[in-house]
Order: C-alpha cells, then structure tokens, then sequence
C-alpha cells in the first residue's frame, strides 16, 4: 500500500441504515497484519449531522466527522448501506447522493448497497454505469435512464461505481476488498468461499493471499 494515498475508507452513517449491509466489508478493511488481515485501514463513519443515529438494529453511532468534512482527495472510498431513509426521505439523503457523485467525478470509489442504488439511481449516477441493487423494477420506479444497464447480479463493479443487491453484503465486501486492496482472483475467490459457503478448507489458501 502507497502510504501517500488516502487510506481511510469512510462509511456514511443515518438512521435506520442496515447493520447487515456493511459489517463484513468494514471489519476486513480494517484488520490488518496477521493470520486474518486483509487491509490495515482506517474506518471513519460520516453523518450528515454531528448528532448520533440509530441503525435498524438499534444501535446508536456517533459520526466521526460530518459530511461538510468529507473530501474526496482524504478518502480511498465512500461506502454507503442501504435505509428505509432512502425511500422515505430522500430529500434528506440528497447530499449523500451529491458527494457520491463528486467523488465518483474525483475518480475516488463508491461503493452503494441496497436502497443506496436507489438515491444514485435519482441522481443520475446509474445511468452510464452497469449496476445492481434493489430490483429492476424498483430502480426504474426513479424514472433513471441506465435500467438498459441494470445487471441481475449480486454484485457489480464498473470502474469506480459498485454496486450491490441487498441480500449481498458478502459479495459487496468482497467487490471492496478487491478494489481498494488489489487482492488476487484467487484470494477473492478463497476469501468469499469461506465466509459465503462456509468452506473452511479455504483459510490457508485466503491466508496466503
């Protein structure tokens, strides 16, 4: 890893976002060195207010920074769950969506699972990228242009955009890890086999990258 790039992957956090959405993908970014270390680096949660919220499972998160704060050039990728906020406030979300889009035009990556594809799919952000997520037909309900590049896949990463369906947050970690940490197909393929189908048999090779 260039110690002169960012490192921190930030995570968007807002009331009632799934706790199941992002766990795997931010646990494995953060360790490090070790037996079961796959990136050593900084987790750093963004609220659009200072104040604390409340994920759908209860717990409470107070914002590391807030979203004024966030700046493409400091992050190695924006990672955002999926919420009911995103259906029954978007007006709320919308700057969320407005920095995915400026880091996205920064060339830094994005990554949206669940609900989440729906606020980029409002803005715009799906139509000239393959994606996933929620279904088809809830993503056409936007009234976006890219459902011709709407993918039935658990996961789908194009270029700096990716995307997964809200049943995947194994494959959406799996897509993150790949990006930002350069991992082999091989280690990929090992890593998600046994956290997806729990195949044990597939730790030393994960182990040995």
């Amino acid at each position: 890893m260039n110690a002169e790039l960012p490192t921190s992957l930030h995570l968007a956090v807002y009331d009632r976002m799934a706790d199941w959405h992002y766990g795997h993908a931010v646990a494995h970014v953060r360790s490090g060195p070790g037996p079961h270390g796959y990136g050593g680096r900084d987790v750093v949660t963004v609220g659009l207010t200072g104040a604390p919220i409340t994920t759908a499972g209860g717990l409470t998160i107070l914002p590391d920074i807030t979203l004024p704060q966030l700046k493409p050039s400091a992050s190695a990728m924006l990672v955002l769950p999926g919420s009911a906020e995103w259906d029954w406030a978007p007006e709320v979300m919308a700057p969320l969506v407005s920095a995915a889009g400026i880091f996205l035009d920064a060339g830094v990556p994005v990554g949206a699972i669940g609900s989440a594809t729906v606020g980029l799919a409002r803005e715009g952000l799906l139509d000239y990228r393959d994606h996933t997520g929620v279904s088809r037909e809830d993503l056409a309900i936007t009234g976006y242009a890219g459902a011709h590049r709407y993918r039935a896949r658990l996961a789908v990463t194009d270029g700096d955009l990716i995307t997964a369906a809200p049943t995947a947050p194994v494959e959406f970690a799996r897509e993150i890890l790949g990006r930002l940490e350069g991992h082999s197909p091989r280690f990929l393929d090992a890593w998600y086999r046994r956290y997806a189908l729990h195949d044990d048999a597939s730790l030393t090779l994960a182990d040995e990258g």
